[in-house]
């Protein structure tokens, strides 16, 4: 009776062994897309779970960077050549092999134009160009497997005149190919200029301000890059919006202008004295200036201390006769 149990026993557990093995072999499964970077597509490419045929080649690929459509019907029945018995359609009529490839577009080339160039000058930074493409193609399709597409081999260019010429190898399936890009690429520095117009007298507030990017070769010499030099202080003429601005186009706001009446300070230990004079001379806060007392004629200089106010230095030795009267 034991051993009759212990047959039926082992054979239960072979009968169980040969059913996990069944399941284990799951069947091949085709794919309604495949995705390939190489040249050939194999049999694993079409189908899932195709075991030991998966490295068997069936069709070339499309060109780099395109689609292709092949019937499933064939797909299948090479396949089956292959040595893949259990494949089948799946229920598919056509299958869409796409080849992948490096896309370089003109934003792209351009990128690339700029770090070459700004490479061969430590002093400008790739940021600071402006590249022009006049002659590259669209798009550039490379080798998706090599980890530099493109290789600029010859740059020519003049910063003078911003032209260059780049003649560039391309990594395609089987070697290289020739490449030539030509444009323009200027350096660009970012130029303070007036948002809106200003008028003479007018004083200058920090919202007045923007800033333009200009070719360096077309910034006058002298104008301001940095706004604060300028703000707070007052348009000598009408200035125009959207232009170069220069120190000199600009003074410290004038508190006292040629022949106004202004009040003399004379300050000395427990004594100020002032008196009324007449300015020979126009001036902002900290200018010295010539002022003429009102009384006896005598022109001395002072310093403007604010608007129709000046002062006399300590050191003077006529400001006594200015003063007319004390306080």
């Amino acid at each position: 009776m034991m051993k009759h149990l212990y047959k039926a026993a082992i054979g239960l557990l072979l009968t169980g062994f040969a059913s996990g093995a069944v399941l284990a072999e799951e069947p091949p499964v085709l794919r309604s897309q495949v995705m390939t970077l190489s040249e050939i597509v194999t049999v694993g490419d079409f189908y899932s779970n195709a075991g030991l045929h998966a490295s068997k080649p069936l069709f070339r690929s499309p060109d780099m960077g395109t689609s292709g459509n092949v019937a499933a019907s064939i797909v299948a029945e090479r396949a089956r050549a292959a040595g893949l018995e259990a494949a089948g359609t799946d229920g598919l009529r056509s299958v869409v092999v796409h080849r992948g490839a490096t896309k370089i577009d003109r934003d792209q080339l351009e990128s690339l134009v700029r770090n070459a160039l700004a490479g061969r000058n430590a002093a400008l930074a790739p940021d600071a160009l402006d590249v022009r493409l006049l002659q590259a193609p669209d798009r550039v399709l490379a080798d998706p497997k090599v980890a530099d597409p493109i290789r600029f081999d010859r740059i020519e260019w003049s910063e003078t005149n911003g032209h260059f010429v780049i003649q560039a190898s391309v990594a395609i399936e089987h070697g290289t190919e020739r490449l030539t890009l030509s444009g323009v690429a200027h350096e660009m520095v970012d130029v303070t200029v007036l948002a809106q117009p200003l008028r003479r007298g007018d004083l200058l507030k920090e919202e007045d301000l923007t800033s333009i990017r200009l070719m360096r070769s077309k910034v006058p010499a002298g104008a301001l890059l940095a706004p604060e030099e300028i703000v707070g202080k007052e348009a000598k003429t009408n200035i125009r919006a959207n232009t170069p601005l220069s120190h000199r186009s600009f003074q410290r706001p004038v508190l006292v202008n040629r022949g106004d009446k202004v009040t003399v300070t004379f300050n000395m230990p427990g004594v100020k004295l002032t008196s009324r004079a007449k300015a020979l001379d126009p001036g902002a806060k900290g200018d010295v200036i010539d002022v003429m007392n009102l009384q006896s004629r005598r022109i001395v200089p002072a310093t403007v201390t604010s608007r129709g106010q000046v002062r006399v230095h300590a050191a003077n030795p006529v400001v006594a006769s200015l003063n007319s009267e004390t306080n």
